[in-house]
């Protein structure tokens, strides 16, 4: 019986060296059917660079984006890995990825906050922003005004503020200056928006605050005699006849033509109850 015993002994080694050849003869095979060589194995910074612009110049810009982040993770330290630091947030911006694009601006200024060309990296986050919201401000649209959010046009504005306050010589300073002044009148027009939106539905405090609002934010804003003549009518409709005539004087004094009472007046109607 001992004999016999001893006989088997040597099968549970066998079958566990089996069992280990078999597992990795399948981690093999899945390796090598599972991924594909990376092609930019021993590439020099260089040739990264070189072939991340052609990527570019062809619009590829997802393509692109790969080489210079591999750009930047194997050589961090030197001139090409900060060009392509610096070029990251135009490529995601041009492969449509604007949350990674303005991340990768915001790096950039972080890590290189005295580069030359750090007044580029605010203009793009600005110009990334202003591009987003473009449909978001043009008001003619089917979505309830009152859901719209700004976020994307004052952080834009905020963006070329900066480039212009730091950076009044840029390049790039005068093209900032043009974008914010559309800027301020799309806000504005926009506040203006959701205060008729509430006018007209009866809820006057809300349409007061939102006109109010616009007035001291934007009060060069063309859109701002419109807000006057929200603000008069509102007051009116509360019945807060001191704020409603100060409002009216005021809209007076700035706007002594306006076409929001010039009717009323000639009817002998108070103007702000032809709303």
């Amino acid at each position: 019986m001992m004999r016999s015993l001893a006989a088997f002994r040597p099968f549970p080694a066998f079958f566990s060296l089996l069992t280990a050849l078999f597992l990795a003869l399948a981690v093999t095979g899945c390796s090598s059917f599972g991924n594909t060589p990376d092609e930019t194995v021993g590439w020099s910074a260089a040739k990264l660079y070189s072939e991340a612009k052609d990527a570019q110049a062809d619009g590829t810009y997802d393509k692109a984006a790969k080489y210079l982040e591999k750009l930047e993770s194997r050589f961090p330290y030197g001139r090409f890995a900060q060009q392509a630091q610096l070029e990251l947030g135009y490529v995601y911006w041009k492969a449509n990825e604007a949350g990674s694009a303005l991340a990768a601006c915001d790096r950039f200024i972080k890590l290189h906050p005295n580069h030359p060309a750090v007044d580029y990296v605010y203009y793009l986050k600005g110009l990334i922003n202003f591009n987003e919201d473009l449909g978001l401000i043009g008001l003619i649209s089917s979505q309830d005004p009152t859901e719209r959010d700004p976020k994307a046009a004052r952080e834009s504005f905020d963006a070329f503020k900066e480039l212009v306050t730091r950076y009044p010589k840029s390049k790039y300073t005068p093209d900032a200056i043009l974008r914010m002044d559309y800027l301020v009148n799309a806000l504005a027009s926009m506040e203006v928006h959701v205060a008729r939106y509430y006018t007209k539905r009866g809820a006057y405090i809300a349409a007061a605050n939102r006109a109010q609002f616009a007035v001291k934010t934007y009060p060069r804003a063309p859109a701002i005699e419109e807000a006057m003549f929200i603000l008069v009518t509102a007051y009116d409709k509360l019945g807060l006849n001191d704020l409603r005539d100060d409002s009216e004087r005021i809209m007076r004094q700035n706007f002594p033509n306006s076409r929001y009472y010039k009717d009323g007046l000639d009817r002998k109607v108070a103007w702000w109850k032809l709303w």
